[in-house]
């Protein structure tokens, strides 16, 4: 299936590991030049490389954190620099703090705070900056990778679950208000792919027991729906936040 958009431009977030590095994949084996942003400077230069290599796309590293205004506006910079601007916003944050608890025992101020720059702020705050830009140009996609557990609150999920909805709820918004304009803006909402951020929570086959699929979802279909998400052909889908997740999640909505 041709996607449509082979040698668009997308910035992907938190992509040096996990889910967001999976989504970048997805993209650039259709053909989209990337501009992949994390904390990890070392490795994320190293993931560059190596998509780079594998899909022969160009990739550009930038290091620096969502939470530091600075480093957002330098992540736009040198994506208008080497490319022109984006046409693809591919949201993905860092994990809330750990370990993980119920919510009576979410006390620590620090903790609240820290979940709420990563989580929500730091991710409005690139959308603030990419948004205008795609909306200029009359065509775009935005797809931010939550959390299943914006539909159905799960186990020790607090701190997720409340800024993660926060920020759905935020694309959804948006959603409405630039429309009209040519460019979507969807979610996606995973719950138990096998990253290794989940291997280090989860037993993996006690947690494909709670998973009506009786397996754990690869993060290569996580991706596939980030990839489908971006392209032409979803050019009539916008404020969606679609479940990748096995059937986990018991909802209609």
């Amino acid at each position: 299936m041709n996607l449509g958009i082979t040698a668009k431009t997308a910035i992907v977030t938190a992509a040096s590991s996990g889910l967001g590095e999976y989504a970048a994949r997805a993209l650039a084996a259709e053909g989209v030049n990337l501009v992949i942003f994390a904390r990890s400077a070392d490795t994320l230069r190293a993931k560059a490389a190596d998509i780079a290599k594998t899909f022969g796309v160009k990739t550009l590293p930038v290091p620096g954190d969502m939470r530091v205004p600075a480093d957002v506006d330098r992540l736009i910079t040198e994506t208008q620099r080497e490319f022109g601007g984006p046409d693809i916003l591919v949201l993905n944050t860092g994990r809330p703090p750990v370990p993980m608890r119920e919510v009576l025992d979410e006390t620590e101020d620090a903790r609240w705070q820290d979940a709420y720059e990563t989580q929500l702020r730091g991710a409005v705050r690139v959308v603030g900056k990419v948004a205008p830009l795609l909306v200029s140009r009359g065509w775009g996609r935005i797809v931010g990778i939550t959390s299943a557990s914006v539909k159905q609150p799960m186990v020790k999920h607090g701190l997720s679950t409340v800024f993660r909805a926060g920020l759905t709820g935020y694309l959804r918004h948006l959603a409405n208000e630039i429309a009209a304009s040519g460019v979507t803006v969807n979610t996606v909402c995973p719950a138990s792919i096998g990253t290794e951020a989940l291997g280090r929570s989860y037993d993996f086959k006690v947690r494909a027991q709670q998973v009506p699929m009786r397996r754990i979802g690869r993060p290569e279909e996580l991706g596939a729906m980030v990839a489908f998400l971006c392209s032409d052909l979803a050019g009539f889908t916008t404020g969606a936040a679609i479940q990748v997740d096995g059937g986990m999640v018991a909802s209609l909505a």
